[in-house]
């Protein structure tokens, strides 16, 4: 389980109020967040990041928290709002990365 970096396991177990220190915790955390990054980049249509505050941190959070608590059936439909939001933010960074390129620009340049 190596997808997860200490500081972002460190602010979902903040977040989620997690305010002991086990193995046991961590491990099952860090196993519950690299699922639900898989599912957050598969959604969004790429690969992101979640270490900032955004769409994609808010919701792997939200991720976990069902996760933990055996209710991601009810996931999906308690965050579609927000899972569309995060792809429509994906779908027009891709148009503007795609324009940048296609004008020999860098994203830099903006």
């Amino acid at each position: 389980m190596s997808g997860v970096c200490a500081g972002l396991l460190a602010d979902v177990k903040n977040l989620l109020d997690i305010t002991w220190a086990d193995p046991a915790t961590d491990n099952k955390i860090r196993a519950l967040m690299e699922d639900g990054m898989f599912y957050l980049d598969n959604k969004a249509g790429r690969a992101g990041d979640f270490t900032v505050p955004g769409f994609r941190r808010t919701l792997l959070v939200e991720y976990v928290r069902y996760a933990r608590d055996n209710a991601l059936d009810v996931f999906e439909t308690n965050y579609r709002d927000m899972i569309l939001a995060m792809q429509n933010e994906e779908a027009i960074s891709g148009a503007e990365a795609e324009t940048l390129q296609s004008e020999g620009r860098g994203i830099a340049e903006l």
